[in-house]
């Protein structure tokens, strides 16, 4: 990797491409700019990667500029030239001193960046609910620039990442064969007296190491960690793991990903050691059921709540109520979720499938003091869906 150069792993017209629907989307709403916070849409639109997210930053997109404006901690200028497509005139550092101050704040910076783009008066759009703008940060922000409109933009830019390009699906498919290996591994590698930070530390390993030999490659670190409840635990989808060992008599629920360059693909399977009561093995049917019967109509022109029904309507002929939402949008992000924030598989939500939107279609049960998971990661096909990874779809008995 060498600073001026292109060292994301899309082209630059897939770039371009991105930020015209973006303009576009602005255009429709109304907005001059948009103040972005979230560090899946800044990597988006301009490819900036970094560990730098417990500080504010931001990428500003204006209609009136030619360029996306990147805006950080000075220590992190390098690691935008190093890995976003901007050049060095369009890359804004701020000082030290306003890191975690109670008398400065980074928005005073991005503020007097707006305002010396002739932004000072214009309908600036922010992402109001996303987990890395703060009250105090829209407060200041709306202080330094009593003149324009700041106002949410909601998930703007979410929404169009919900639809992948082929390079992004590329990416995910490159990550499905992570996630094959993940949960063949922790699947193996779990059994009576064997400890579960042990099998944690499997997951992640085998998660960074991603596909070994000649034509390999490597893995990148989940926005989430592995998820690895155990005994009653299965009946808290996220609870993580302990140091205690496994035993014998007892479910667990493992949910992981396999990441490719910030693209997700997450999987859920269920272990029991020794022989499974009757519920679960009639719940691991009854799920397979459900999620042929989801998979059946998840297809272009077919709403989330129809996948969603297909699903309920299957369970419920077997007595089973489930209240949560069953899936949700999937790609490109970091911590603290995987999630995109748009789509739900859920009652109610009429967003309709368009090819390429990809789903983590994620039917788990949790009852009172059990718990059971088997999930699939899904691309919506031009006539249908199809699955990202190949493993079986069973409740492994061990």
């Amino acid at each position: 990797m060498q600073f001026g150069e292109n060292n994301t792993p899309f082209g630059e017209a897939e770039f371009a491409a991105r930020q015209a629907a973006a303009r576009e989307a602005m255009r429709r709403e109304g907005f001059d700019a948009i103040l972005l916070c979230d560090p899946a849409n800044m990597n988006y639109l301009t490819g900036y990667d970094g560990w730098s997210f417990y500080v504010h930053q931001a990428v500003i997109l204006a209609l009136e500029l030619d360029s996306p404006l990147w805006i950080g901690r000075n220590q992190d200028v390098n690691g935008a030239r190093l890995t976003t497509i901007l050049s060095d005139e369009n890359i804004l550092g701020y000082a030290d001193d306003h890191v975690q101050s109670l008398v400065k704040h980074p928005m005073q910076v991005m503020a007097a960046a707006l305002r010396e783009r002739g932004l000072a008066k214009a309908r600036i759009g922010v992402e109001a609910d996303c987990y890395y703008y703060t009250a105090r940060a829209d407060a200041v922000l709306k202080e330094e620039l009593p003149e324009a409109e700041i106002v949410d933009a909601g998930i703007l830019v979410n929404w169009l990442r919900s639809v992948k390009s082929e390079a992004e699906i590329a990416l995910m498919r490159e990550a499905a064969r992570i996630t094959e290996r993940i949960i063949e591994a922790a699947v193996e590698a779990m059994a009576d007296g064997v400890r579960q930070c042990d099998v944690a530390a499997i997951i992640q390993a085998t998660g960074t190491r991603g596909i070994p030999g000649e034509g390999g490659y490597g893995g990148d670190y989940p926005a989430i960690v592995p998820l690895m409840p155990n005994g009653v635990g299965t009946s808290c989808p996220h609870i993580t793991w302990r140091d205690e060992p496994f035993s014998a008599g007892t479910a667990t629920t493992i949910e992981i990903a396999g990441v490719r360059h910030r693209y997700h693909v997450p999987i859920s399977r269920t272990v029991f050691l020794g022989t499974p009561p009757k519920k679960m093995l009639e719940a691991a049917d009854i799920m397979a059921e459900g999620i042929e019967a989801g998979l059946s109509v998840a297809r272009p022109g077919a709403t989330a709540h129809d996948v969603w029904h297909a699903w309920n309507s299957t369970i419920e002929r077997h007595g089973i109520v489930k209240e949560s939402r069953c899936g949700y949008s999937i790609g490109l992000n970091y911590p603290p979720d995987w999630g995109e924030r748009t789509l739900s598989i859920r009652k109610g939500d009429e967003t309709v499938l368009k090819p390429n939107m990809t789903i983590h279609f994620m039917p788990g049960l949790w009852m009172d003091d059990w718990g059971m998971e088997i999930s699939e990661p899904i691309r919506i096909s031009s006539n249908g869906s199809e699955t990202f990874c190949a493993f079986s779809r069973e409740l492994f008995v061990k």
